[in-house]
């Protein structure tokens, strides 16, 4: 009796057209207004955390001289 196949790719897509749908209604519903600022809020968020992770990451340029030296020391020998 069951012959439905279940999880199959249109009924992802058919969540996905539900899912922009929503985001239609949501955006009806506030303003664009809105959800244009809690948009840039999210954009400068992405970027505050994206510039605190690579000044982190940050190292001192003496060692990785000093390691491009000691490569080209070894491909010589």
């Amino acid at each position: 009796m069951n012959c439905r196949r279940h999880g199959s790719k249109p009924t992802i897509g058919l969540w996905m057209l539900v899912a922009v749908a929503d985001l239609g209604i949501l955006v009806a519903a506030t303003s664009a207004l809105t959800v244009l600022l809690v948009l840039a809020g999210l954009v400068v968020l992405a970027g505050g955390v994206l510039a605190a992770r690579s000044m982190l990451r940050r190292t001192d340029a003496t060692p990785a001289v000093a390691r491009a030296t000691q490569t080209v020391a070894r491909r010589r020998v």
